[in-house]
């Protein structure tokens, strides 16, 4: 196991990355202290691994860490077939807090008045 810090991540990722295909994993660090882990997926030897991206995908999109579109592109999937996952997965594919609905009705509203005003 190798430990990279986050200015040596940030300035040669491809290092990272292959010390982490090499020797199974990377520690990333902050500040002396483990921040994140690199874990090459194909070491890991998993059958399916284009079923672990989906996984991971949906994961992420039910956090409400990444957008439908990150997720369509980790996953490795064309982005309605990734909404039609997510939808059938019972995940809303709008906001769910208050304040992103009351700002979706906001944005509808301003752009039905635009719509109906009479062009000048």
């Amino acid at each position: 196991m190798q430990t990279v810090n986050i200015r040596q991540l940030k300035n040669n990722p491809s290092t990272a990355l292959a010390a982490a295909r090499a020797d199974d994993m990377v520690v990333v660090m902050n500040r002396d202290r483990p921040q994140a882990l690199l874990v090459d997926l194909a070491q890991l030897g998993v059958p399916d691994l284009p079923a672990v991206r989906v996984a991971l995908a949906l994961a992420l999109f039910r956090s409400a860490a990444v957008s439908a579109g990150f997720a369509a592109r980790t996953a490795g999937k064309p982005l309605a077939e990734m909404l039609t996952l997510l939808s059938s997965q019972g995940l809303p594919l709008t906001g769910t807090d208050k304040v992103a609905s009351d700002e979706a009705r906001t944005e509808m509203r301003i752009a039905r008045d635009w719509l109906a005003k009479p062009a000048s």
